[in-house]
Parts: C-alpha cells; sequence; structure tokens
C-alpha cells in the first residue's frame, strides 16, 4: 500500500485549498491500495528560504527544513491542492517545494486546482517544477471553478462530476506511486 500527502497549497488568509483538500481525502479515504493524509505547509512555518547550501546537497541546516524534509519523506506520492494566483501557484507553495530536494525524487503528484479557470495555469507550471524535483505527474487532474464550484465565490460546493476526475486522478497517481516505489528502493 502507498502513502499519498494531500498537500494544502497556500498558506493566505481565508484560503480554500484547506477545505478543498479536506473534501479530497474524505473522498479518497474509502480506497484501498493507499493511505492518505493532509500535509498543511502552514503548518510548518518556512521563512523564504533561507538554507544557505542548495537543497540537493541535502545538508539541511534549519530546523524547520528538518522537519518539513522528514514530514515529506515517508510519502510515496502526492496531491497538490492548489489555489491559482496570478496564472501561477501560490508563492508559499513553491517556496515549501524549493526547500527540499531528495524527498521528493522518484515519487509520483496528481493535482486539484482551483481558480477562475480551474487553477489549469497554476497546474502546468507545478508540472515544470516536478520535472526538476523528478516527480512523475499523472495526466488526469481536477479542475474546480471559483464561478460554479464556490458559492458565492467563497462556500465550497464542488458539482457532483468532480468526485469522477477525482477517482480518475487518484488511480493513476497510486499505479505511479506504486510503481515507482520499485526505483526509490533499487537505487
Amino acid at each position: 500500500m502507498v502513502k499519498i500527502a494531500i498537500v494544502v497549497g497556500s498558506t493566505r488568509p481565508g484560503r480554500k485549498a484547506d477545505v478543498v483538500a479536506r473534501w479530497v481525502l474524505d473522498n479518497a479515504q474509502g480506497r484501498a491500495n493507499a493511505t492518505y493524509e493532509i500535509v498543511d505547509i502552514a503548518d510548518f512555518n518556512l521563512p523564504l528560504l533561507d538554507e544557505a547550501v542548495p537543497p540537493s546537497m541535502g545538508k539541511y541546516s534549519q530546523p524547520h527544513t528538518k522537519a518539513w524534509a522528514a514530514k515529506i519523506a515517508p510519502f510515496d506520492g502526492f496531491v497538490f491542492v492548489t489555489p491559482e494566483y496570478n496564472h501561477a501557484p501560490s508563492g508559499a507553495l513553491k517556496n515549501a517545494l524549493d526547500f527540499i530536494y531528495a524527498e521528493w525524487n522518484n515519487k509520483a503528484a496528481g493535482f486539484v486546482g482551483y481558480g477562475s479557470l480551474g487553477g489549469g495555469r497554476a497546474v502546468e507550471q507545478l508540472r515544470l517544477i516536478m520535472a526538476e524535483l523528478q516527480v512523475a505527474t499523472v495526466r488526469a487532474q481536477v479542475a474546480f471553478s471559483l464561478h460554479s464550484d464556490f458559492e458565492n465565490y467563497t462556500t465550497f460546493k464542488p458539482g457532483p462530476q468532480h468526485a469522477g476526475s477525482l477517482n480518475t486522478m487518484l488511480d493513476q497517481l497510486t499505479s505511479w506511486a506504486t510503481a515507482l516505489k520499485t526505483v526509490r528502493s533499487s537505487a
């Protein structure tokens, strides 16, 4: 069985990522091929990247970096729940990704985006970032519109069609996460 983190990709006051992440978890918990856990980047109070040595060297010096690395390392895959701010993922999510390196390698990721266009442009940028972190991304994704999936742009009320999209993404994610586990074990 693989272990999947549902990463809350915003720290902004009034954010919706935590509510969307809870929806992902609620829908995923009945699945038999993986365990799921919400990981909220806000819980780690990461400052702007403050490590003097590049993360790819694996010489973390800050306690917050070590705690973040220890949290991410055991997971086999990730569902990144991301808002779209100015055609991009949040700066807080990008910063959290940049803090560590080896802990991401040879794992799989899927995406749940939200925004005026379903977070699609944020997800596009995250796919590029994942490639550099040696994370394989799955094709299927979930896209929530602020116009139709959030009542008055604030209260999360997803349409029923999104559960099917989520299940497709999770099927792909668990399959890839399982396969990549063998890559990590042989390294």
